[in-house]
């Protein structure tokens, strides 16, 4: 029966985030709140050892080292129910993207980041083709270090202005830059939510992902730079007066608060510092995001009731809903069930096993939402690469799992305008200022760069670590 509650709640819930009929993180919500009352902590749960034991104790003789044991257990009862949420919930992932929201957030109000995208049309002189790969270079490489979210909302409004000023159309460089961020930001732990999810549950450090992931993300991107220079530059022309207007605009203007830039800006360069050696410090990203941004509060003179307002509390809520569900599912064995789908795989060669792996998890994120999708495929993996000969005896098998499905679920986001959480919002940066962005619209755009992506990611993995490291 368990089973079969888990079953309805888990894709009810999968169903309702896709449909967007209600709010992803209300669904996501919703369907934690379904699993905590029917599957993990209502009247049918399985009893936990603990209760086990304590009957056993009950029905022994009351002897006075019984009775101590009785009241540990009933003490260890007592508290195990004051923590429900965090045994189900990986708050690493919350408070690593909490600590850079609130980071980044005191940053923005610097005016940093527009200074960046006004001083590229500055660089480009005016030339909407330089423009545009200038802006597509900056949002991957600041999608890298904060996250793919957070940079098309700091970027996508400057472009408008920068666009209209050249009188230019503004949905390719809005494309351009929405799947230049969700590229960039595969290339860190920290750039793109679904690493934070992988990092955390293979105990993948930053530098790990520095290593294995950055030099495809920029063959991918040198590449997608190549295709967009192709396909735009005998489109994209204007007249010498509108460059000189863009010639004209003042970057510097753009600096609001120099002090706290330089402040905010020194914690920034030492937070990521951390994260760059955080493993070999043993420490977890949560605790070198949460230092930041608490260097951050401390040194910059900022309200803190404002930071934390524009910290983006329906996100994590999404994720801590998302935790739940999926530890719901795994309780009931519906994981376990899911995976079982890989067993036609288990006599497959490792590469041939992960390289289909890749391809279907690249597709059913682009539909599902690529956070969503691997909050759940992170469990389906863990089980197999534990069921698996060919995995289970080989750490640099399971290590390549782990990087496949990563390359997978960041690029297959840009497949739908739904697959990633950046597409969604340019899309209402564009709704805003009277462009709609339909799927259908999204889709034109971005199926080729996602296909293209990832043929390049398949090539990469088969060659660096079947053929050379083989």
């Amino acid at each position: 029966m368990i089973f079969w509650f888990a079953v309805i709640i888990f894709f009810g819930t999968y169903i309702l985030i896709a449909s967007e009929k209600v709010h992803k993180t209300t669904a996501a919500l919703l369907g934690a709140s379904l699993m905590l009352i029917f599957v993990l902590e209502g009247p049918g749960h399985m009893p936990s050892k603990d209760n086990g034991a304590q009957s056993v104790v009950k029905d022994s003789k009351q002897s006075m080292s019984h009775i101590i044991e009785q009241g540990i257990i009933a003490r260890d009862d007592k508290y195990a129910k004051l923590d429900i949420y965090s045994r189900y919930v990986n708050f690493d992932v919350v408070f690593t993207l909490a600590g850079m929201m609130i980071l980044v957030n005191i940053l923005s109000k610097t005016g940093l980041f527009q200074f960046v995208a006004i001083k590229c049309a500055k660089i480009s002189k005016g030339c909407p083709m330089r423009m545009m790969l200038l802006l597509v270079a900056a949002t991957a490489i600041l999608s890298a270090f904060l996250d793919n979210v957070t940079t098309v909302l700091l970027v996508g409004p400057v472009t408008l202005v920068v666009a209209a000023e050249l009188g230019v159309p503004v949905l390719p460089y809005l494309m351009a830059e929405t799947l230049a961020s969700n590229i960039g930001g595969t290339a860190t732990l920290i750039g793109d939510p679904p690493n934070l999810i992988i990092g955390s549950i293979a105990n993948l450090d930053f530098m790990s992902f520095i290593w294995n992931m950055t030099p495809v993300v920029i063959i991918i991107m040198a590449l997608y730079m190549t295709f967009l220079y192709m396909h735009y530059h005998k489109h994209l022309q204007v007249t010498v007066e509108k460059r000189a207007k863009i010639m004209e605009l003042n970057e510097m203007a753009a600096i609001t608060d120099m002090s706290n830039l330089r402040r905010g800006g020194l914690v920034m360069i030492f937070t990521i510092l951390g994260f760059l050696i955080h493993g070999s410090l043993h420490l977890q990203p949560s605790i070198v995001a949460m230092s930041g941004a608490a260097a951050a509060l401390m040194v910059c003179k900022v309200d803190i009731d404002h930071a934390f307002e524009k910290v983006e509390w329906a996100t994590l809520f999404f994720f801590i809903g998302l935790f739940i569900l999926v530890s719901g599912a795994d309780n009931a064995n519906l994981i376990k069930a899911l995976g079982s789908i890989l067993n036609f795989t288990h006599s497959w060669n490792p590469l041939l096993t992960v390289l289909f792996v890749m391809w279907a998890s690249s597709i059913s994120a682009a539909i599902m939402n690529n956070v969503s999708f691997t909050a759940a495929m992170v469990s389906i993996v863990s089980t197999y690469i534990a069921d698996v000969p060919s995995f289970a005896g080989s750490l640099q098998n399971q290590h390549l799992m782990w990087w496949g499905l990563a390359l997978a679920v960041c690029l297959g986001g840009n497949g739908t305008i739904v697959g990633a959480a950046a597409n969604l919002v340019i899309a209402g940066i564009a709704e805003k200022s009277g462009l709609k962005i339909t799927f259908k619209r999204f889709m034109a755009y971005s199926v080729p760069i996602t296909f293209g992506s990832m043929v390049v990611a398949s090539i990469y993995i088969s060659i660096r670590y079947f053929v050379l490291c083989r």
